[in-house]
């Protein structure tokens, strides 16, 4: 249950430009909590900000943000910078590219030729009726699919592009 909450707050803190990773029964992490005493007003911050709801969460996040003034882009680790600093000519800081594994799958437009078997796919992947299959279509630029992992973004994509259709995934 614990896995459930923290999931959402971290997939927030992630769209926000943060990074955060929860361990769960971690016995190297417990040891190394129960090595290194923990200030008590650090203690208290951390209490109070697990207690938070998500939009909460968001609203700190920004908020921070804007008063630290920290950009949107991803910071280097705290390793890495200081060789960096050390040696600015001979090292560069290379960026962290995650690649996407949350796709949206968008439909933009068709050729008018493969109009009834691109309502007959959405009909079948959407499970509407074919009233509404057609208007959803005729609709186009519209997102078919919202929150599909990339496998099966891509067959989706291809599948409709086999038929005429243009699709995008975002």
């Amino acid at each position: 249950m614990l896995r459930q909450t923290l999931r959402p707050a971290s997939r927030v803190l992630a769209r926000s430009g943060l990074r955060c990773s929860v361990r769960f029964n971690s016995a190297a992490a417990e040891a190394a909590e129960a090595k290194a005493p923990v200030d008590p007003k650090i203690s208290q911050i951390v209490d109070q900000i697990s207690t938070l709801t998500l939009l909460e969460t968001s609203s700190l996040i920004s908020e921070l943000k804007t008063r630290l003034n920290i950009s949107d882009i991803a910071l280097p680790a705290a390793g890495a910078a200081a060789p960096a600093a050390a040696a600015p000519a001979e090292e560069e800081v290379k960026e962290v590219v995650e690649e996407q594994t949350i796709f949206a799958v968008k439909l933009e437009s068709f050729d008018a030729k493969a109009k009834p078997k691109i309502i007959k796919e959405v009909k079948s992947l959407l499970g509407l009726s074919l009233v509404e299959s057609k208007k959803f279509v005729e609709a186009a630029p519209k997102v078919l699919k919202d929150n599909v992992a990339k496998e099966d973004a891509e067959k989706i994509k291809s599948t409709l592009e086999g038929l005429g259709a243009k699709v995008v995934l975002e």
